[in-house]
């Protein structure tokens, strides 16, 4: 990556203290990147038209990486689904018109796995996007940030503005959210499994029958492709970002419990849901377009997850 392109970016990142941003904006600054905003959203709330205007007229950002998201498992999805849906899309919605408005510069969105297609056919190619509705537990997260790829598309063809769509797979690595009612699988699996084996039970439960498949990418390899994604690629086709490689639920139960050190049973409950069967990303496109390729195996990123998790456990866990 070009170190004198990014010293010369004024680079505002929304959601800049959250899971992924916080990545982006350390590997920002390690490329030398001395303009860098990460507001919090009670300095500047995104769901307020008033707060975004007051955000750009104040710092006059070149470019606007945008990963403020409302999210969470699927629980969380299940129980707040018209949050999900209004929050992500009027975020997105106001923060692009504003950007254009105030002729911004350029813009980087973020999106999500959960816009494809319920049954979308294995790996899932940007091309398929539009072949389905997205799977129900999700879909209103998942369609509120699909607009913003429509939005970016159509003001792309009628005022020439320069927005780019990444399409992340399932993120975990450190500072991920490990709260079992919001987070996803793989904290949700290791805050389980070491609250488990420290208590000495001999059984953990974990969701649906196992059966699902995913691909996971390492959260450090995901803000490095959304860097080189901001430098080298200005197209309107939406790009993913993930390992092409995917992995059963069971499989990867047995992956943390291993590194956990987890010795109990697993018990996987099939009253409770599975999610979208598949996930497996085709990733040819970022890797023509813009050189993007994964580094961190999944074995390699869950040990890290771990490490990080008992050195910073949860105020739970202290008790």
């Amino acid at each position: 990556m070009s170190v004198d392109f990014w010293q010369q970016q004024r680079v505002l990142v929304t959601g800049g203290n959250g899971f992924l941003g916080r990545q982006v904006v350390e590997k920002l600054r390690q490329k030398g990147c001395a303009r860098v905003l990460a507001p919090r959203s009670r300095e500047y709330d995104l769901r307020e038209l008033a707060d975004i205007r007051r955000l750009l007229q104040e710092f006059h950002p070149d470019l606007i990486i945008h990963l403020a998201a409302i999210c969470g498992g699927i629980e969380a999805n299940r129980q707040r689904p018209g949050t999900f849906f209004y929050d992500n899309a009027i975020m997105g919605i106001q923060l692009i018109e504003e950007a254009r408005r105030q002729k911004a510069g350029r813009m980087t969105v973020v999106g999500t796995v959960c816009a494809y297609p319920k049954f979308t056919p294995a790996p899932f190619k940007e091309t398929d996007i539009w072949n389905g509705y997205p799977e129900e537990t999700n879909a209103p997260y998942g369609l509120a940030k699909k607009m913003l790829l429509v939005q970016l598309q159509a003001y792309r063809q009628q005022y020439g503005f320069s927005g780019i769509y990444l399409l992340p797979v399932n993120l975990y690595g450190p500072w991920d959210n490990f709260d079992l009612t919001t987070s996803h699988v793989i904290p949700a699996m290791i805050r389980k499994m070491m609250e488990a084996g420290r208590r000495g039970e001999k059984e953990v439960v974990l969701w649906g029958t196992g059966a699902a498949s995913r691909e996971f990418l390492y959260v450090e390899d995901c803000a490095e492709g959304i860097l080189l994604a901001s430098e080298h690629y200005d197209e309107g086709e939406p790009v993913n970002l993930g390992t092409g490689r995917e992995i059963s639920i069971r499989d990867l139960a047995g992956v943390i419990r291993k590194e956990t050190g987890f010795e109990g049973g697993l018990r996987w409950d099939s009253t409770r849901p599975d999610g979208q069967p598949k996930r497996r990303l085709d990733v040819t496109r970022a890797k023509e377009k813009f050189g993007f390729q994964a580094c961190v195996s999944l074995e390699e990123g869950i040990r890290r997850t771990v490490a990080w998790y008992r050195e910073h456990p949860s105020r739970d866990d202290k008790s």
